[in-house]
């Protein structure tokens, strides 16, 4: 090996030529110019292609370099006298070759007193040629390289100046190991190159004669044909080194007359066992059929192992394997807005400056001579200007600017939640009630659009105020519930990965502001369907569903881990650092009391956290949840994110819990059931699970209170929706000294208030939600009579008025063994009994002498008894001096029977969330 020669005191400034072409290039231009004792003479680089200038070519003109574009240096392997006469004129001491696709005569290479240097993506004589980089993927090498050399008359044959190397890894591709390493450490290291020159240390290392080879130019079309009677790594390995230009060749036989010619991209070998519903697709070559699956294209080696295709590209356009027999496409975007066509402009901009050619709708990027680095180029600059999450495939799958302008308007719906007012398909019925006529869809909701359920199975909906049918429903069956898991699964490790999360939150915010769009449709729904009074159905039921979506879009990007200071093991440092993850398919089952509003309180903290879902409404009344189900569309959530399947519980709601890729488990309703849903839980696959159970929560009300607060809130912790409110004070404690006084004042309001028509605007209670419940209240209302309770109003169904509606009902005399006292009716029945104020250790015991915990409450103006009440009760909420006062904000969930778990807050999150740690030694 010998040294270069150097520069003397003299020459203290060295001349280069750029020879090459590519952003590579200019890169390499760049950083040179940067070097005080550099200096760019002149660039040389190809002509260009219609109006169309190399990137090269565009950075010599912007820092004023001389610029040649020389479409051939030779005539005839002859140097052309014109074109040597023009190099020697800049007087260059030093030819750099970042990256050069021209032969250049030996004359230019050794004209310069310091010679030429060139880049060349190989660990020299290793692959050499054009192609090498693909080889070394191809011949599987554990180590990738590149080299910069002294061409010599054999041009990649010339000794060696220096050499860089990485590891090969499996997940590499052509494209990922130039991003990653050929591209960055190129560049730098033609910069340490031009340096050792300059300094006399730049080394020329003879290349070795043994270990050179000559593999095929890829750049061929007729060496790109993928030989599918080899092994399935042989596959993969020739699959990636083509892999993201110009992609393996394959042929598709459809037929003995009909065949085509496609490429594949995103090979990975594969061992994840039997695909399920995959259908054949015959490849000439291949003795045995590959299959289409929902993870891509599997092709059997010669080995019986196996190779997965992620994307086919078929002619222009790029598409996912799993697409191929799709045959209904999704029809494109024609309903721009104002800012969308602005946009629209901004994009064909951008293109026009790559292309350097006018944009037209039916533009192909690469037809328009578009190269690798301009698809990294265009897909940084449209990440930049729209902040979309762009990758290189976008380009391939969408290359016609027409289609490239829809992917990035429906990107930009999606992170907006802008769906243009996409309108969906359904069977339904039209309800016309409060001066409204709503379209309801009846089907079940799964992967984004509405359904039949199998053999078109439905239930009756009846309507609890006049008991006539309103409509049928699908009633989803155990295989309908395993549909919608599925694609729920899909949804989360697809096109739910690629939605960030601040676009998650806005997603969730234009789906709070469609509900508030059509509150008015969601309570007259809510209303008919489960009995609710309008007023409060869209105060509450309505109202606090949107803000539960609104205060959770808020906590999408504020998910986050924690450092934590562990004790390493000296000498090394160790880095423990926690991340927040969400669980993946969540299950919800929610009740008939708040259709709407249980739906939204456990799928906000759900969808926030970054989970797929699907939710089991009430058999009863299932129509907000379908209704909400077609405004998640026009919010632009992916399909599969959000199912919904109305159905019974033995079948349906047992097949969400028992469902084996189901990993979460929200549930409210009874604590009998909610037993069944623990052990179904723990018995299917140990999936996470939260419980918000029944109740029987206390009311302590003291003679030093507020009284007429207290009736006040006293009546609403009863009556509030009819009594079917989980946290209604099941029994109410009154201090002997206010007792009579404050039960005279709660009849006196029961005997004014009004009854009836929910829909009606002064109506304050109506009916209850079903026949069987109503049934139920009217049991529980005669047992305490036999039981010697003292029933002062109510106490039965109302005889005169069709529906099912049920007297407000007042109990005194009530003792703490009684069935009325112990078990919840979970309707407008209030439990009175006395205590006397002196014994205030006696009325906390009896409060707490429940197996229920869920809320509690306590009217007193003595702050010490208040904060007393709040310490020792047995409860998840406490009340004091206010009841049914719940915020979204607040946690809300109960103790012992009552449930764990919370809804609401950010306590909230960490029920859809998962914590992992992750421990780093340095």
């Amino acid at each position: 090996m010998n040294k270069c020669r150097f520069l003397s005191t003299a020459q203290n400034t060295l001349r280069v030529a750029i020879i090459g072409q590519s952003i590579f290039a200019a890169d390499v231009m760049e950083l040179l110019m940067e070097r005080s004792n550099v200096k760019i003479v002149g660039v040389f680089t190809i002509p260009d292609k219609g109006i169309r200038e190399d990137a090269l070519a565009t950075a010599a003109a912007r820092y004023d370099i001389p610029l040649f574009k020389f479409p051939t240096w030779r005539c005839r392997k002859i140097p052309i006298p014109e074109v040597i006469e023009q190099y020697e004129s800049v007087g260059a001491t030093l030819n750099v070759m970042p990256y050069c696709s021209q032969l250049i005569p030996q004359e230019v290479l050794c004209a310069p007193a310091l010679g030429s240097i060139c880049y060349h993506p190989s660990i020299l004589p290793r692959h050499r040629g054009i192609s090498a980089i693909s080889w070394t993927l191809i011949e599987a090498d554990e180590i990738a390289a590149f080299s910069i050399f002294w061409p010599d008359d054999g041009i990649d044959t010339g000794p060696l100046l220096l050499t860089r190397q990485t590891n090969l890894e499996p997940t590499d591709t052509l494209d990922t190991i130039y991003k990653r390493f050929l591209y960055p450490e190129g560049v730098k290291a033609m910069g340490v190159a031009v340096d050792m020159i300059t300094k006399g240390t730049a080394l020329k290392i003879p290349q070795p004669v043994e270990g050179a080879t000559y593999e095929a130019d890829l750049n061929n079309e007729e060496n790109q044909f993928l030989n599918l009677q080899q092994s399935a790594e042989r596959i993969w390995n020739f699959i990636r080194g083509l892999d993201s230009v110009p992609g393996a060749l394959a042929t598709v036989v459809h037929s003995e007359e009909c065949e085509e010619q496609v490429r594949f991209f995103g090979a990975h070998l594969y061992s994840a066992g039997p695909v399920k519903d995959g259908q054949p697709l015959k490849l000439k070559g291949l003795a045995k059929p590959a299959w289409v699956h929902e993870g891509g294209l599997l092709i059997e080696g010669t080995d019986g192992a196996f190779v997965n295709i992620k994307r086919i590209k078929r002619g222009s356009k790029m598409i996912n394997a799993s697409d191929w027999f799709k045959q209904a496409e999704q029809k494109p975007i024609t309903d721009f807005t104002e800012d969308e066509l602005a946009k629209k402009a901004q994009l064909a901009s951008i293109w026009q400056a790559i292309l350097k050619e006018s944009i037209e709708d039916f533009t192909d990027f690469f037809a328009a001579g578009a190269g690798s680095m301009d698809v990294v180029r265009l897909v940084e600059e449209v990440k930049d200007a729209f902040d979309v999450p762009f990758e290189n495939e976008h380009v391939f799958m969408a290359p016609v600017f027409e289609e490239f302008f829809g992917l990035l308007v429906k990107a930009l719906r999606q992170g907006s939640g802008d769906s243009g007012a996409q309108k969906l398909d359904y069977d339904g019925f039209v309800l016309q009630a409060n001066k409204r006529k709503i379209n309801v869809p009846t089907q079940l909701f799964i992967n984004g659009a509405f359904v039949d359920a199998e053999q078109k199975r439905t239930l009756d909906i009846v309507n609890p105020t006049d008991e006539e049918i309103l409509c049928q429903v699908a009633c989803a069956s155990a295989a309908d519930v395993d549909k919608a898991v599925q694609a729920a699964h899909k949804a989360f490790y697809g096109s739910w990965k690629q939605v960030s999360a601040r676009q998650r939150g806005q997603l969730m915010l234009k789906l709070a502001d469609l509900m508030e769009q059509h509150k008015e449709d969601l309570a007259t729904i809510e209303s008919v369907d489960s009995g609710a009074v309008y007023t409060l159905a869209l105060k509450t039921h309505i109202g606090m569903s949107i803000d539960a979506w609104r205060y959770f879009a808020g906590w999408c990007d504020k998910i986050q881990g924690n450092t934590i200071p562990v004790n390493p093991a000296r000498p090394n440092n160790v880095l423990t650092f926690t991340r927040k993850e969400p669980i993946g398919v969540c299950g919800l089952v929610t009740p008939w009391n708040y259709p709407l509003m249980m739906l939204s309180w456990k799928m906000a903290a759900c969808i926030a956290a970054g989970n797929t879902c699907l939710i089991k409404p009430a058999q009863t009344c299932p129509l907000t949840a379908l209704k909400f189900a077609e405004l998640t569309v026009q919010a632009g959530f992916p399909p599969g994110v959000i199912n919904v399947l109305p159905g019974n519980g033995p079948e349906a709601g047992q097949a969400v819990v028992d469902h084996p890729k189901v990993r979460k488990l929200g549930f409210t309703g009874s604590t009998a059931v909610g037993k069944q849903v623990m052990k179904s839980c723990a018995v299917s696959n140990l999936k996470k699970c939260s419980l918000e159970l029944g109740g029987k929560s206390p009311l302590i009300i003291f003679a030093d209170c507020d009284l007429d607060k207290a009736v006040k809130q006293g009546v609403s912790s009863v009556f509030f929706n009819k009594g079917e409110n989980c946290i209604a004070a099941g029994r109410l404690f009154v201090e002997d000294r206010i007792h009579d006084e404050f039960v005279r004042r709660v009849l006196k309001d029961l005997r004014t208030m009004t009854i009836g028509d929910p829909l009606n605007r002064s109506t304050a209670h109506g009916p209850q939600n079903h026949k069987a419940h109503l049934d139920k209240l009217v049991s529980f209302c005669k047992r305490g009579v036999e039981e010697g309770a003292t029933l002062l109003y109510g106490g039965c169904r109302i005889s005169d008025m069709k529906g099912f509606f049920f007297a407000p009902t007042v109990f005194t005399d009530v003792k703490d063994e009684m069935f009325i006292a112990q078990e919840e009716s979970f309707g407008p029945i209030m439990i009175i009994s006395k205590f006397n104020g002196s014994d205030v250790d006696s009325v906390m015991e009896r409060a707490n002498r429940t197996e229920y915990g869920l809320a509690s409450g306590v009217f007193t103006k003595d702050i010490s008894k208040a904060l007393s009440f709040a310490d020792r009760i047995e409860a998840g909420t406490v009340f004091v001096n206010v009841y049914n006062k719940t915020d979204v904000a607040a946690p809300f969930g109960g103790f012992k029977q009552s449930g764990f778990g919370k809804d609401l807050g950010q306590e909230a999150l960490n029920e859809y969330l998962k914590t992992k740690c992750v421990t780093v030694e340095y």
